[in-house]
């Protein structure tokens, strides 16, 4: 429904949020379905194959954990929806891409929570962020949004990174990527613990705990729904969820508690201290948000059932407090058209209904009787002044000074949006929708119901807190548990609050300005800049667009890599065998492409050095020839001739010389540097035989090749068979490559609209020449006419048109033959661009067009889809995807028949390659051309500026003979 969710919005507006909750509606109804399994402590699981080559499954199971996290995405999912309906115009823009993605990222999460495979919940992490991204930058216009949808995209992609290679250290370690299995492998050791630390880092970024903390409050320049549903209820979440997951396997291994402790106490301390300076209601929350993530972290990462007890219910209680208090302010915000506590005042008279909302909700942030807040605090209470707590000492003072502040910012947040100002103007309200207030307010009631039910949750989540410590528990869920040390330390937490609560309205602490920084968003900002800095001086240190330093530096990374691979590899050089050659012809060959190579390196006429490197593959192919090779060797004559025909076209805009002067000693480097590239490859091809330890790939090919195949040209069938999705791959560079010579002429949408003006008016000179066949005034040269002077040859069009079709045939030919006879797709379509560039060269693109009157585009989209149909055509008759199917055919007079399906991936291949070479031809061949004629033009503009003015010509005296040289001319 996500995918679709733009063409739901574009027809019913708004109102397609009510059709779009429904997903996570049945999710949560049928999460509440598996109460039963889950409070007998058992689990729901499924499973299948996915990737089965790596051992990947779409492996899921639905624990107690899985089970709450699953209620909070899916309960407060379908109430945001629901917000989302009243929050919006029909008219927002980008609003169909907006519910997709928010639908799709409760679908995310529904997997994150649910996973059991580490590598498919790392799949699912990095969506949440990408999908985040998308969220926050809602609208694009912003330019704070842009800035915090990037800020938050690097951050939480960094500790997803960190948490990959943690994710592959523990999974090779327990020779599993079950998470279940994970967490029950054997002792920790030094890979443990540097694989779980890797771990907490992707769970910190995600859940925004100090040094990451800053992204969390820059985040909320998304609109308020998504700061209620991601920052409040589900993807912060993620990061205490993989907390809690791990902590009872890994709480005991080195450098666990002093990281999750200290820099979880640490957060909530920092967030809720920004959160008493805010002005801004959404800041507020922001922070607050921070500083309970904090809290939360230290709970479920503190390894005692206990604390683990209280940190889920306290996960529970945040998820639904926090959501209702960010619609409050989306409700506010819509209403008023500002959050700024300075100027709101009078609104409880105005919206009281909302006004006890934010009441309730406050409450139980701040861990007031009788709201659920207040039963999860308690717990955590109880946990840390049980005996056997670890670092309670320091644990526990870091809690109360962190609540009895959470006190203070809920009391900030109520008297902010809801309290009487006499010195400030009258809010105007503009009345919200019914929806607007009753979804916040269904969320106070769940927080407020569940105070007093908290026993009934008791069950399934012991059940949890069982996994992480000990099975005797000794904290319980409940709002009495009769004067003990926790109600005492609520008691002075409540007295400290309201203290600090009392300093903070006598001015005594400074409320933030607008535009500060924190010290981490400053760093982060450093850090970026100063990433920056490094890669403009790189990029201006090594691609200077010079392509001797560029072609340097990648054959020096090859020396050092290749080459010290050989001298440290320890081989017996002396003891290896030597085999110079087959035969004497393979020598000559060998000596003329040396000869060549060095003289093509001396030459200083850039056409001549074309020629002699032409040579060298001319020779390579000869040499492939007498090793056997007719394939490789007509593929490689083929590529050379087209290269020389792309050099030359582009060598007409260029010097015929070398500008380059260097010095003998410059010159003396290059060729030493040259010759040790050409050692260092020459030992790699007279090592890497010897060093084989494998048997041969190519070992029983031929017979597999007929067999798997249907043919008997193994190297094609290899290409279009056996390897045919690398041929794909291949064939998305061949397209790549054309797009962006394309570039180089149709640099915008007037050059492309030409071009299609330009053919079809080829076409409609081609149809009317069929109507005029046979008639006497007809040309059988139409396109010659548009040459120019001196630039036209009869007898080599004449030629090119007679040979064109001839070319056309045996490059059909090689296509169809290709399968058992030298030949295929790539080397047919080499010949049938061959064929068009001899109409170009003999009528200029005039003739290329009568040639081939259509768009390269057409031809190489048309090429990928019959290459990747013939993949979808397998898998629709019930085989694997690009598998060959071939049959014999008895026909009357031919005989039989032979009918492969690959066929049809080759005649793909065949097209892609003939719309490179007409993309080549029209933008190197045609494109040139175009700037030539433009730039003599402007010659003799500059030579004659009086051009348009009648010109005389006056005969010379009889006594003067003209030059010698200019008669030539």
């Amino acid at each position: 429904l996500a995918v679709v969710a733009p063409l739901v919005m574009a027809r019913l507006g708004a109102r397609a949020f009510w059709i779009l909750a429904v997903p996570p509606a049945l999710t949560a109804g049928w999460a509440a379905s598996q109460y039963p399994v889950i409070a007998a402590g058992r689990s729901v699981t499924e499973s299948a194959s996915w990737v089965s080559s790596l051992g990947v499954e779409l492996a899921f199971r639905l624990d107690t954990l899985g089970w709450l996290m699953t209620l909070v995405v899916s309960v407060v999912g379908v109430l945001v929806l629901v917000y989302c309906s009243a929050y919006f115009d029909d008219d927002e823009p980008g609003l169909g891409r907006f519910a997709g993605c928010l639908l799709a990222f409760a679908g995310v999460m529904f997997g994150l929570v649910t996973s059991d495979d580490m590598l498919i919940l790392y799949i699912f992490w990095e969506l949440t962020t990408v999908l985040s991204y998308l969220l926050i930058g809602h609208r694009p216009e912003s330019r704070a949004g842009r800035s915090a949808a990037m800020q938050a995209l690097v951050v939480t992609t960094f500790g997803g990174l960190a948490m990959l290679i943690g994710i592959i250290l523990l999974g090779e370690q327990a020779g599993s990527y079950r998470l279940s299995v994970v967490l029950a492998h054997g002792e920790p050791d030094t890979v443990t613990a540097v694989g779980v630390a890797l771990l907490l880092i992707g769970a910190l970024s995600k859940s925004a705990l100090v040094p990451f903390h800053f992204w969390l409050p820059g985040a909320m320049a998304a609109p308020t729904p998504v700061s209620a549903y991601l920052h409040a209820a589900a993807m912060v979440k993620a990061g205490i969820y993989l907390v809690a997951r791990l902590s009872g396997a890994y709480s005991g291994v080195p450098g666990w508690l002093p990281i999750v402790l200290i820099l979880g106490g640490t957060t909530m301390l920092v967030g809720a201290a920004a959160a008493l300076r805010q002005t801004d209601l959404k800041q507020l929350l922001a922070y607050g948000t921070v500083s309970q993530l904090g809290f939360l972290v230290v709970l479920t990462g503190a390894g005692t059932s206990d604390a683990a007890l209280a940190g889920i219910t306290m996960l529970f209680a945040h998820s639904l407090f926090k959501a209702c208090l960010f619609l409050v302010v989306g409700t506010i915000d819509h209403a008023t058209g500002t959050r700024d506590l300075r100027r709101l005042t009078g609104l409880r008279h105005k919206m009281p209904l909302l006004f006890v909302t934010a009441v309730v909700a406050a409450m139980s942030m701040a861990g007031l009787p009788p709201m659920l807040g207040f039963v999860g605090k308690e717990a955590a209470y109880g946990a840390f002044t049980a005996a056997g707590s670890p670092y309670s000492w320091m644990v526990l003072p870091v809690l109360i000074l962190g609540s009895a502040v959470t006190l203070a910012y809920s009391l900030r947040f109520v008297r902010g949006a809801f309290s009487d100002r006499p010195d400030a103007e009258p809010t105007h309200v503009h009345p919200p929708r019914v929806t607007m207030l009753a979804v916040p307010a269904l969320l106070a009631g769940l927080t407020l119901a569940l105070g007093p039910a908290s026993a009934l949750l008791q069950g399934p989540l012991i059940a949890y807190a069982d996994t992480v410590g000990p099975s005797d528990v000794t904290a319980h869920l409940g709002l009495w548990h009769g004067l003990n040390l926790a109600l005492g330390l609520s008691v002075f937490t409540w007295a400290l609050g309201l203290g600090i609560d009392a300093a903070s309205r006598g001015r005594l602490l400074p409320t933030a300005t607008d535009g500060e920084v924190g010290l981490g968003e400053a760093s982060y900002r450093a850090v970026m800049r100063f990433l920056d800095r490094v890669s403009l001086e790189v990029t201006g240190a090594i691609q200077r667009g010079s392509l001797p330093l560029s072609l340097g530096l990648i054959l020096a990374v090859f020396l050092a890599l290749s080459g010290g691979s050989l001298l440290t590899a320890g081989l017996d050089w002396p003891a290896l065998p030597m085999r110079v050659a087959d035969n004497g012809a393979q020598l000559v060959v060998a000596v003329l492409v040396g000869l060549a190579a060095i003289v093509a390196a001396r030459s200083r006429r850039r056409l001549r050095a074309v020629l002699l490197v032409g040579a060298t593959g001319y020779g390579c192919a000869y040499l492939f020839l007498l090793h056997g090779a007719p394939d490789l060797a007509l593929t490689q004559i083929l590529v050379e001739t087209v290269s020389i025909i792309v050099f030359v076209l582009v060598l007409r805009r260029m010097s015929s010389r070398f500008s380059d002067d260097a010095g003998r000693a410059k010159r003396g480097m290059r060729a030493g540097f040259g010759v040790l590239v050409g050692i260092v490859f020459a030992g790699l091809a007279y090592v890497a035989p010897t060093a084989r330890t494998a048997p041969r790939a190519s070992t029983g090919m031929a017979q597999s090749a007929y067999d798997f195949g249907g043919g008997a040209n193994i190297v094609n069938v290899i290409l279009v068979d056996m390897r045919a999705w690398d041929t794909m791959g291949e064939l998305s560079v061949v397209l790549a490559a054309a797009t962006g010579i394309a570039s180089l002429v149709f640099l915008n949408e007037e050059n492309v609209a030409g071009a299609r003006r330009k053919l079809d008016e080829v076409r409609s000179r081609l149809n009317r020449a069929g109507e005029l066949r046979g008639r006497a005034d007809q040309r059988w040269l139409p396109e010659a006419a548009g040459l120019a002077p001196g630039r036209s040859s009869v007898i080599l069009q004449v030629v090119a048109r007679l040979a064109f079709y001839p070319v056309l045939m045996w490059s059909i030919y090689l296509l169809l033959a290709g399968h058992n006879l030298p030949g295929g797709g790539f080397a047919a379509g080499l010949v049938a661009g061959l064929a068009l560039t001899m109409r170009y060269l003999a009528g200029g693109r005039d003739e290329l067009r009568a040639a081939a009157p259509v768009m390269p585009g057409l031809l190489l989209g048309t090429g990928l889809f019959l290459s990747a149909g013939n993949g979808l055509g397998s898998i629709l008759v019930g085989g694997q995807a690009l598998q060959t199917w071939h049959a014999y055919v008895d026909l009357p007079l031919l005989g039989e028949l032979h009918l492969v399906s690959s066929v049809i991936f080759d005649i793909g291949v065949y097209l892609v390659v003939i719309g490179l070479m007409l993309d080549v031809l029209r933008s190197l061949g045609g494109g040139l051309d175009r700037e030539i004629e433009q730039d003599d033009e402007h010659e003799d503009d500059d030579a004659d500026p009086d051009f348009d003015a009648p010109v005389t010509l006056t005969p010379a005296p009889s006594s003067q003979q003209p030059p010698e040289q200019g008669m030539s001319s």
